[in-house]
């Protein structure tokens, strides 16, 4: 009898320990063929949606072909308009003095020769009075040398005498040339012995006054800086390439141009200028385009768009856009199965190619089908 109690515990562990591995192998389930797992992933990437007859006769669906095409990466650019600098003129006197009138106003068109500006120069009129002198007396050295030359003919003179005086002759005809190419410098005629003594600033060029930093009763010196006169009927419209893009944009690239301030404008031109030296900070490097600028809309700091076509491209397939439908986060479409009126497959843009046919007026409607029978299932 003192036996029998622990060999009613053995047999009760035998006994739990066989059901539980019989429940064990039980909770495990079979194993599933790699085939049907790609059957569910591929059902799960591709659902179908099938459609009644009746239904389908309803909605009256449209069909469209995936056509192929081209896409190009444009490069856009941004960039500034800029004054053409080959036509901008900084207007500086060629002598100082007292400035008595200003005549130019800041941002007044001007024609070339316009006076700008009246500058009195002390200066000019040294100039005038040393012309003057010097005319004087090289009038009395050409009085002396004919006199030298009648008394050298008479045998009055030596030959010695009349050659210093043929000397003293072609000095003074040297200082008259130097008195007269110092007043041409400062833009009279050394022919003219008297004039006045203010100089007239003038327009280098035709067009505006984009810059004046003097008025009248100010002190101006020689090469100080007046006025600046820009022609405005070219433009450069300037913006900083990426030296990624330096294979794709070079001088003669055709750029499409546009502004916030015109959008219904477009300009087009050729690049005429890439800088030949890279920014080390921004890696970039500094890209031109001349703009006519006849009508005077671009005006010099507005802001600019421009942007280049890159070449070739890459063939992609074209989807009309109605066919396309959002579920999530992709853009499905939904192609007829062949030979099987009423059923769909919902397929990823993505996954399309050239010749494949789509559904396109109706297919909101087959999307929401598809989710219904998503949660019916």
């Amino acid at each position: 009898m003192q036996f029998k109690q622990p060999i009613g515990i053995v047999t009760a562990l035998i006994v739990g320990g066989l059901a539980a591995t019989w429940w064990s192998r039980r909770a495990v389930p079979p194993p599933v063929p790699m085939g049907a797992v790609r059957s569910a992933v591929a059902v799960i990437q591709n659902p179908e949606v099938t459609i009644s007859p009746e239904a389908l006769e309803r909605i009256h669906l449209k069909f469209a072909r995936v056509t192929e095409g081209t896409q190009n990466s444009d490069i856009r650019v941004p960039a500034t308009v800029q004054p053409n600098t080959y036509h901008e003129v900084h207007v500086t006197p060629v002598t100082g003095g007292l400035v008595t009138q200003v005549t130019a106003e800041l941002g007044q068109a001007v024609r070339r020769g316009q006076p700008l500006a009246q500058i009195f120069s002390r200066e000019l009129a040294e100039a005038q009075a040393a012309l003057v002198s010097t005319q004087a007396e090289l009038d009395a050295e050409h009085k002396k040398l004919e006199r030298t030359q009648e008394l050298v003919r008479l045998g009055a003179a030596s030959r010695e005498e009349l050659e210093t005086v043929e000397a003293s002759h072609k000095v003074h005809s040297a200082h008259l040339e130097e008195a007269r190419q110092r007043l041409e410098i400062l833009g009279r005629d050394g022919t003219q012995q008297q004039g006045s003594s203010t100089i007239v600033i003038p327009a280098p060029l035709d067009g505006i006054v984009t810059a004046r930093s003097v008025n009248a009763g100010q002190v101006v010196s020689m090469g100080q800086e007046l006025f600046t006169v820009t022609d405005l009927s070219t433009v450069w419209v300037e913006g900083s390439l990426l030296e990624n893009d330096f294979a794709t944009v070079r001088t003669g690239s055709r750029a499409t141009i546009t502004t916030p301030a015109y959008p219904e404008r477009t300009w087009h031109g050729n690049v005429t200028y890439i800088e030949p030296r890279v920014d080390p900070q921004t890696r970039t490097a500094k890209v031109r385009v001349e703009l006519d600028n006849a009508g005077g809309a671009l005006r010099p700091g507005m802001y600019m768009d421009m942007t280049f076509e890159s070449p070739g491209g890459t063939k992609v397939a074209i989807v009309p856009k109605e066919a396309i439908q959002q579920t999530g986060t992709a853009s499905v479409v939904y192609v007829p199965v062949k030979g099987e009126s009423g059923r769909f497959i919902e397929r990823r843009t993505e996954e399309l190619k050239a010749g494949d046919t789509v559904v396109t007026e109706g297919s909101f409607l087959l999307r929401a089908e598809a989710l219904r029978q998503r949660v019916t299932q």
